[in-house]
């Protein structure tokens, strides 16, 4: 069993934690014997798994803008260091970029010190094998290797300063100039406009774009600064989505960009300033991954739209597979059809991880974007633009999100035990129960009561249930919540 101490660094896949003092209540966790623990116990988990000593591996590391990066950073080149680990630093890095460490230098293994978009005192871990990354599973076992003080013998390793990121935006220019067939410079004319939020996206402006051609002026928050001064780097963030439309129209630019702290999530903004992020990036990436593919499968996480269901369905000739929240539980879904003969090309949550099937099923916020703007340069020679990809896509006329925190010790079986009465709850009322949902309870309501739906489900990590409730027409969630929420208040166990 993992001891407490080490079970609270755990996120799903990740770890994370507080790593700088600065907060009030908050004070450090992820110090520097602590990320020396869990480094020296996925070394020898690493070793185990790959079947060569620690002497034998060679490991990537990579870091976000975070202003702890660079202290972690040394904890973690050090403890591979002492079980005589060949280290790659990669310095400031994507995290998927980080994956592809295993692919293009043949690394046994990789870390990337990152929290995503999570506030600026925290930091964490990600851990990939060449199979991709580590599960939930994995990660507790490394963690209780950690608590148990494993380590492998010691040695003496060395560390090389390696300029992946050079090859990385490489790779992707030469996506572009072959997938747009229009000479080395196939972005000239184009004018695209990119936020990185301060974080470790700001290379796809200068070291992708621009030299294809691409006018990228207006581009903003392209230093990395872990402070996060402008807005927080989360394309899901309405200030920041706000920020990057805003930035489109006052540039007249042809297309906007913007990426979370590590790339490995994205979004879009047309040129009429309009964003293209959730249940509209999803179809965007859902048509261009049905070209080639037609009937084939798109996994998406619960809380996608019934208008997307039916413009995967209806308008791409495609199948939609709804699943479980968490951007490794559509990947795995997606990989597991795979393996069963099933095509299915693109596992994509409306937070914005896409991950296809072309792409080692890596989320990938950059391979995306770099997908979308091949199409937008095929679409521009046909007169065409992006939105005219998704103008048949039926949206909700408004729609909403509602979190109730689990105040039950035992916060997943009450949980559980919540929506197991909603279901009878609703069955009773003679609601309509979706039959494709595989989290939560989701409900939908004809035009005379609500035109919509609601989603209750179970936080993947947290102590919290989400409400997720869209309608197509104004006035139609409150309609749907005055359904459900007397049930809601019923539960002495959650709290708003």
């Amino acid at each position: 069993m993992i001891k407490a101490e080490w079970k609270k660094f755990k996120s799903g896949t990740d770890v994370r934690a507080v790593a700088l003092d600065g907060v009030p209540g908050q004070p450090c966790e992820l110090t520097d014997d602590v990320v020396s623990g869990i480094v020296k116990a996925f070394t020898c988990w690493l070793s185990d798994k790959s079947g060569k000593p620690a002497s034998a591996l060679t490991v990537s590391v990579g870091r976000d803008s975070r202003l702890s990066g660079p202290r972690i950073r040394d904890a973690v080149t050090a403890a591979l260091k002492s079980a005589g680990v060949r280290v790659l630093d990669c310095g400031l890095a994507s995290t998927p970029a980080m994956f592809m460490t295993t692919v293009d230098l043949s690394c046994d293994g990789a870390v990337q010190i990152t929290a995503s978009h999570h506030p600026w005192n925290r930091n964490g871990l990600k851990f990939f094998l060449p199979s991709g990354g580590i599960e939930g599973s994995d990660l507790s076992e490394i963690l209780e290797l950690a608590s148990e003080g494993k380590a492998a013998p010691e040695a003496v390793g060395t560390v090389e300063e390696v300029a992946y990121m050079t090859q990385y935006a490489a790779r992707l220019r030469q996506l572009i100039i072959d997938g747009a067939n229009n000479g080395d410079k196939p972005l000239a004319g184009m004018h695209i406009v990119v936020d990185a939020g301060n974080g470790a996206g700001g290379f796809y402006a200068s070291d992708v774009l621009q030299p294809l051609g691409a006018d990228v002026s207006g581009s903003q928050f392209l230093e990395p600064d872990g402070h996060f001064p402008n807005h927080i780097p989360n394309p899901e963030n309405a200030e920041a989505m706000a920020s990057i439309c805003a930035a489109v129209t006052a540039s007249k630019a042809d297309l906007g960009v913007i990426f979370d702290t590590d790339v490995d999530r994205a979004g879009c903004v047309g040129a009429d300033g309009r964003e293209i992020n959730r249940n509209r990036l999803v179809a965007l990436a859902s048509a261009i991954a049905l070209e080639g593919n037609q009937g084939g499968t798109i996994v998406t996480d619960s809380i996608t739209s019934d208008g997307l269901k039916q413009f995967i369905e209806q308008v791409l000739g495609g199948v939609h597979c709804r699943f479980k929240r968490g951007y490794k539980n559509v990947i795995n879904e997606s990989l597991r059809l795979n393996a069963e003969c099933v095509n299915s090309p693109l596992a994509i949550e409306t937070s914005g991880h896409a991950a296809l099937r072309d792409n080692y099923f890596l989320d990938d916020g950059a391979y995306l974007v770099t997908r979308i703007i091949i199409k937008a340069v095929q679409l521009r020679r046909e007169g065409k633009t992006l939105d005219d990809l998704i103008a048949a896509l039926p949206e909700p006329a408004e729609g909403c999100e509602l979190r109730f925190t689990i105040t039950e010790t035992e916060f997943r079986a009450y949980g559980e035990q919540v929506l197991a009465e909603l279901e009878t709850y609703a069955t009773d009322n003679g609601w309509q129960v979706a039959d494709d949902s595989r989290e939560g309870v989701r409900v939908s309501f004809g035009k005379d009561e609500g035109d919509g739906w609601f989603l209750l489900r179970l936080s993947v990590h947290d102590p919290v249930m989400p409400l997720n409730v869209e309608s197509n027409v104004i006035g139609g969630c409150d309609v749907i919540l005055s359904k459900l929420l007397p049930f809601i208040e019923g539960k002495s166990g959650l709290w708003r």
